[in-house]
Formats: C-alpha cells, sequence, structure tokens
C-alpha cells in the first residue's frame, strides 16, 4: 500500500479519535503475516515479525515501537516519522510512551460483533495487561470497534479510486464471458474461464477462489457460497454468478444473471422476468433509503417489505455488507436485526462507505435470480458504481 494512502487513513484516524474523545488508538501485533490485526494494513502499510505497538494519538503525534529488525521496514512505508527500536522487550519503551501521552482514553482492537474491530489476540491482550496493569493506564482502556470500524469504513478518495478500477475489472469480465457463453457449458467451465481471464489481468480474485466465482446453473444447482459443479447450463436455464476481483488490493463484489434463451425464445418468460421486477425493484428502493444517519436495518426492511408484498418468502441474508479491501469489510451491515449480526444493524449508515445490494430469488423450473450491486454513499444519498442490473442477460 502506498505511504499516501496510508497517511490518508491516519489523518482520518485523528480525525475520528477526536470525534469520539478517545486519546490514544494502540494497534499492537506480532508476527502479522500470520495473524495480523486488519487495520495493520491501513494504518500502517506493512507487517511486522517482533510485538509490535503503533500509537496513533488525536494529536495527530503517531509513534511506532518495533523491534530493531523491523524499524527500517516502518520507515519505509514513508507514513511513520517517529519509530522506536528495542533490542530486550516492548515493557520499558511501551510504558514510557504512554506515559508520555498520558491518554483518558486509550482504545485496544477488541470487539464481540465486527470482526474487522476483533484484531487484538487474546494472547496480545494478556500481555499489554502485564505491562499496564500497574499502571493508571489499564483502567483506561475501552474498545476499540469504533475507531477501527469507522477508519475502515470511511473509504478515502484513493481508497474509492481502487475500488470503482476493481468494479470496471469486473464489468469487462462480464462482458467477455457475455460472448463466451453458450448452452452445455458445465458449472466449472464458467469458473474457469472467469479465473483465467483473471489471471490474465495478473490479479486475483476477490475472496477464496474455490467459491468466486459462485456459479449456480439451472434448477438443480446447489445454493450458497459453493464450489462450481459438472452440471451444465442448458436452454430454459438461469445463469447467476456472484464474483469480483481484488485489484490494488480492494475489491469488488457483483452478481449478474443471465437467462439461456429456448428455441424461438426472443425474451425470457414472464415468471423470470417477474423475478427480476421484484429484485431490481427491491434493490432500487433500498438504493434510494440508503443515505447518511440511517441505520443499517432499515435500508433492509425496505426491500424486506417489498418482497412481502408480493407474497415472495425473504432472503435469508441481510442486504448488503460494506467492500473494501475485504469484500466483507466490516462496520455497519445492511442486515435484519437477527442475532447473527449482532449490533451491526443498528450502526448508522455514514457518507463514504461503500456497499453491496444483493439479493435472490428461486425461480422453479429455471434456477436463480441473483443479482448485487455496489453503491458508495454520498452526502444525501448514494451512488451506483455500474449500471445496474434490471433484466436478464439473454444468451442464444
Amino acid at each position: 500500500m502506498g505511504a499516501n494512502l496510508v497517511r490518508e487513513k491516519l489523518a482520518q484516524a485523528t480525525e475520528i479519535l477526536d470525534e469520539l474523545d478517545i486519546d490514544l488508538w494502540l494497534v499492537v501485533a506480532r508476527e502479522s503475516d500470520t495473524l495480523g490485526d486488519p487495520s495493520l494494513p491501513l494504518v500502517v502499510g506493512t507487517s511486522v515479525t517482533w510485538e509490535s505497538a503503533f500509537l496513533i494519538s488525536r494529536t495527530g503525534r503517531h509513534r511506532a515501537i518495533v523491534g530493531t529488525g523491523d524499524v527500517e521496514n516502518i520507515k519505509q512505508t514513508g507514513a511513520w516519522d517517529d519509530v522506536v527500536g528495542y533490542v530486550e522487550g516492548i515493557s520499558e519503551p511501551l510504558r514510557k510512551a504512554i506515559a508520555e501521552y498520558d491518554p483518558n482514553r486509550i482504545a485496544l482492537n477488541f470487539s464481540k460483533d465486527n470482526n474487522i474491530a476483533d484484531g487484538l489476540t487474546y494472547g496480545m491482550y494478556l500481555v499489554l495487561q502485564d505491562i499496564l496493569g500497574d499502571t493508571p493506564y489499564w483502567s483506561r482502556v475501552v474498545s476499540g470497534e469504533p475507531v477501527a470500524s469507522r477508519v475502515r469504513s470511511r473509504k478515502s478518495p484513493e481508497e474509492q479510486r481502487r475500488i470503482r478500477a476493481a468494479v470496471a475489472t469486473t464489468v469487462e469480465i462480464w462482458e467477455e464471458l457475455r460472448q463466451w457463453l453458450r448452452p452445455g457449458l458445465t458449472e466449472r467451465e464458467i469458473a474457469a474461464f472467469m479465473h483465467e481471464r483473471v489471471a490474465a489481468r495478473g490479479l486475483t480474485t476477490a475472496w477464496d477462489p474455490r467459491y468466486c466465482p459462485t456459479v449456480t446453473a439451472g434448477p438443480d444447482s446447489p445454493v450458497g457460497h459453493v464450489g462450481p459443479t459438472d452440471i451444465a447450463v442448458e436452454p430454459g436455464h438461469l445463469l447467476s454468478l456472484d464474483f469480483g476481483v481484488r485489484q490494488e488490493e480492494y475489491t469488488s463484489d457483483l452478481q449478474r444473471t443471465f437467462y439461456f434463451l429456448r428455441p424461438g425464445e426472443t425474451s425470457a418468460p414472464p415468471e423470470v422476468e417477474r423475478a427480476f421486477g421484484i429484485i431490481s425493484g427491491a434493490i432500487q428502493a433500498a438504493a434510494e433509503a440508503l443515505k447518511p444517519g440511517v441505520q443499517g436495518w432499515e435500508v433492509d426492511q425496505v426491500a424486506r417489505d417489498i418482497f412481502a408484498r408480493e407474497g415472495v418468502p425473504p432472503w435469508e441474508f441481510g442486504l448488503g455488507h460494506q467492500v473494501g479491501r475485504a469484500v466483507h469489510d466490516g462496520g455497519c451491515l445492511l442486515g435484519p436485526r437477527w442475532e447473527r449480526y449482532g449490533q451491526r444493524p443498528y450502526d448508522r449508515v455514514e457518507k463514504d462507505q461503500v456497499y453491496t445490494l444483493e439479493i435472490g430469488m428461486t425461480v422453479p423450473g429455471y434456477g436463480r435470480v441473483n443479482l448485487e450491486e455496489d453503491v458508495v454513499v454520498t452526502a444525501d444519498g448514494c451512488e451506483f458504481l455500474t449500471p445496474p442490473q434490471r433484466e436478464p442477460i439473454l444468451i442464444g
């Protein structure tokens, strides 16, 4: 990650700490290539080996404390000017630095609901407790969830540029797929084609390539996060794909659905057209409701109400998640108030967050209609990052 992007995120963190009246955000890690805090790539820009502490202050005066072998690595990011190296152990320089900052509240990255803000391992928590337990500062520790979540969620201009580029590449690959598709291809062959197009660009898929893309061909294909099968798509079948790329460390996440025309057909059957109308209409209504200040569950409910009025069974997942460095980028969720989502549906939407809007429906005898769009929240609404799909893409 470029130094200017890390500096953007550090500047954001400084503003967010001031908003939340938190004096110090303490991000700690060790052997981070194996088990790294999700915030580390954003505000540090590299990995670490030994026990390391990154003190991010609301004053904008930040300090990194790392093993001497990591000092030059941190300096080379170009984002950290105050780097302290230690030889025997981190305890003394960390205690000294904390006393110098003298914070009233110290945020650590632990969270019950938000995996993106839960990067502090229990072992490192105990290490910090040993270091700070006999000081006044351990009693001032609070959850860093609101800090980590906001830093992650508020996409900077450079982050938005990268996400838009990943979306544009995804659209290009969709078009290449459209031109190549024909009846008789299996899900495995379709997934292999997508992987070839990604590899040809020197990129990787947005998530596990074993099920990115997720390919659902016809009425007998398994539904969910599953790998492709030997089921072939035939005339009269729907084909849906859930797919994204990782480009410049940022991701896209889109779903598109195709219909394979039967002999003599010039359009999809009424049942398929109706499903597209319901789903695309629900996505449009949710997009109109998506604006700064609303709670995530409220946006999800707008779409669910449309399904209820149409007499269609509701989908069994949230309407939308955030997208960024990870395809599931944590923070506020556009989802129902279910136990599995904890407090995230109660979070409020903010400007510059990027979300998916995704809904699926089974059309008996044909397969699945799955649509998913990526949108960025603006000052008074949201912007689709690519023209939304409103009708089936016809093949044949």
